[in-house]
């Protein structure tokens, strides 16, 4: 189970085994990063030469008085400090270009990879909470790829480069600066695994939060209506709450690395100062070297500082990589074999074999399902709530893969053919039809995106959508919200209708496809079905019975079978289980 009550599973992967995957999306844009390695490079050169500079203007020109060697050094220092300057902002620019493409690419990939999983996939989680790997957990990576570059390694070199410096000027006063070195590396590293843990956990909190938003916007109309909004802002505070939480757990131990330098750079500083004073009087140094020494003791502590913000960052956008990851690693169930070939025009001839399917290892929906329909008959579905209706059309367009036994559409077993060309020539109407925001002339050319107009006036005709359309004010270009709100239930129904009879379908599934239109207009809708249907084959779902009285034949599905099968006036001269559900609504 997994709502926005239970925390996801978490991904037991190293961030350095993460991060390495997602860095390598850089990896298209060699020539740009390049680039900013060499802006970075000089930048960072120029700040490590710095305090040699200010060690030469005091120990050659200050103290013996040389003015114009002064002036000299002072304008070579406000030139490449300048420089840098300019190579500080280009870099920037630069990269937050790159970071962007990155984290577009990266969004791309993920929404893509979604839309070919199978429906178990969407069944198993709340949509809140894949639309916060697409959108939160994308955005955690964005400023963690220019910081990367910006912060890290330039921090990292000038690290490394300034305790060389040291160590190659004076090892005695290099050693007593970085005497607390040690320490420091031990308190991070009991810092990070706490802090990462913290992180990870607070990644989950907000995908529970945004999965309930999810659920309770869609469900508004309920909420309102049943006065439940004071249970749902509890339940949101509580949610709240527990992100909140984490979060403050995870700044806290965050905090410690900032305090934790603190102390090593005091002591270090304290330390050089006696070294120091010990040192001028035995190996007399100069005043330069000791005045760059105490520049350089502050360039290694504050890229420290600066790498333990950088690894606050690094752990959150980690905990988002590994959950995008997580799914980009998540294979379809439900996919086209290799080498499977492109499904020929449909003629509409399905035969099920012995098929056997459950949505889980536990419990059979269908046990040994047999029978065989021919082009162009309808056939209606019925029979009680779970029984398997909605399954048996769900496996007609391979939405999930069976058990045991084969499915054939004109002899060809589904699981050898493409998908896609599958699919395309089948047309499925169900009770909830969604309707996308734009215009009605926009949503049922979906059905057809190549479709001219007069094929879209056609369709919509063959339904009796285009009798109301062309009363409203701007016909076919009325804008709609999503959900079709601006539409009554009848008019949305005969919107989607008119979608699904463009895409010219060859085989047509209506699951409860007419529960939401009045009967006078279920009449229109009916007839305009019959033309369309002529020489398709056809599955027809309907509680309401009266809907399928002009069906070839009906399946009463129950107990995992076909119960009974025939003809509407067949079924009820057996007085049989299609007989007894007639009795039972009809009274």
């Amino acid at each position: 189970m997994n709502s926005y009550k239970i925390d996801e599973q978490r991904v037991q992967k190293s961030n350095f085994e993460t991060m390495p995957r997602f860095f390598r999306y850089l990896l298209k844009y060699k020539k740009r990063i390049a680039a900013v390695f060499f802006l970075m490079a000089f930048g960072t050169a120029v700040d490590l030469v710095n305090p040699l500079l200010n060690e030469r203007a005091i120990d050659l020109y200050i103290i013996p008085g040389d003015v114009a060697g002064l002036i000299r050094i002072v304008l070579f220092g406000a030139l490449v400090n300048l420089l840098a300057v300019l190579a500080i902002k280009l870099r920037m620019l630069l990269m937050a270009k790159t970071s962007n493409k990155v984290i577009q690419e990266l969004r791309q990939q993920l929404y893509d990879h979604i839309q070919g999983l199978d429906l178990a996939f969407f069944d198993s989680r709340p949509s809140g909470k894949i639309l916060a790997r697409i959108i939160g957990d994308s955005n955690s990576l964005k400023d963690i790829i220019e910081n990367a570059v910006t912060t890290f390694i330039p921090n990292l070199v000038t690290v490394i480069a300034v305790m060389v410096i040291m160590f190659v000027k004076n090892w005695r006063l290099a050693l007593a600066a970085l005497c607390t070195l040690p320490f420091l590396i031990a308190g991070v590293f009991l810092i990070s695994i706490m802090a990462e843990k913290h992180w990870k956990a607070k990644r989950q909190k907000s995908s529970n939060m945004n999965a309930f938003i999810n659920e309770d916007l869609s469900g508004i109309k309920i909420i309102q209506s049943f006065r439940a909004e004071n249970e749902t802002d509890k339940t949101f505070q509580d949610l709240v709450w527990d992100d909140r939480k984490e979060f403050l757990r995870a700044v806290r131990w965050c905090d410690g690395f900032g305090s934790w330098i603190d102390l090593c750079w005091s002591v270090g500083t304290m330390a050089l100062y006696m070294a120091g004073i010990k040192l001028l009087g035995i190996d007399n140094v100069s005043i330069g070297t000791y005045i760059a020494f105490g520049s350089y003791v502050g360039m290694f502590w504050q890229p420290i500082l600066n790498l333990s913000n950088f690894y606050n960052q690094f752990v959150n956008a980690a905990s988002g990589a590994e959950r995008i990851f997580e799914i980009i690693d998540k294979e379809p169930s439900v996919i086209s074999k290799v080498g499977a070939k492109s499904m020929p025009p449909i003629n509409g001839d399905v035969e099920f074999k012995n098929v056997t399917f459950a949505y889980d290892d536990e419990k059979d929906i269908l046990r040994n399902l047999n029978f065989s329909v021919k082009r162009g008959e309808t056939i209606a579905l019925v029979g009680p709530t779970g029984a398997g209706k909605s399954t048996v059309v769900n496996l007609v367009s391979r939405f999930y893969d069976i058990k045991d036994g084969a499915i054939l559409i004109d002899g060809h077993d589904i699981r050898d053919v493409e998908l896609t060309s599958l699919r395309t020539q089948m047309g499925i109407m169900t009770q909830d039809n969604y309707i996308f925001s734009g215009t009605i002339r926009e949503n049922i050319m979906y059905g057809k995106l190549d479709a001219s107009e007069e094929e879209m006036l056609e369709a919509s005709r063959a339904v009796h959508a285009d009798d109301f359309i062309r009363n409203l004010e701007n016909g076919y270009d009325t804008k709609l919200t999503a959900r079709g709100g601006e539409l009554s239930n009848g008019q949305r129904q005969l919107v989607a209708f008119a979608r699904t009879m463009l895409s010219n379908p060859r085989i047509l599934i209506l699951d409860e496809a007419t529960s939401s239109i009045d009967t006078k207009t279920e009449m229109l809708v009916q007839a305009g079905i019959a033309s369309m249907l002529k020489g398709r084959t056809s599955f027809v779902i309907a509680h309401r019975l009266s809907t399928i009285q002009n069906a070839d034949r009906i399946f009463v599905i129950d107990n995992g079978g076909i119960s009974e099968s025939g003809t509407p006036d067949e079924l009820m001269a057996k007085k049989g289980a299609y007989w007894s559900l007639r009795q039972a609504q009809f009274s």
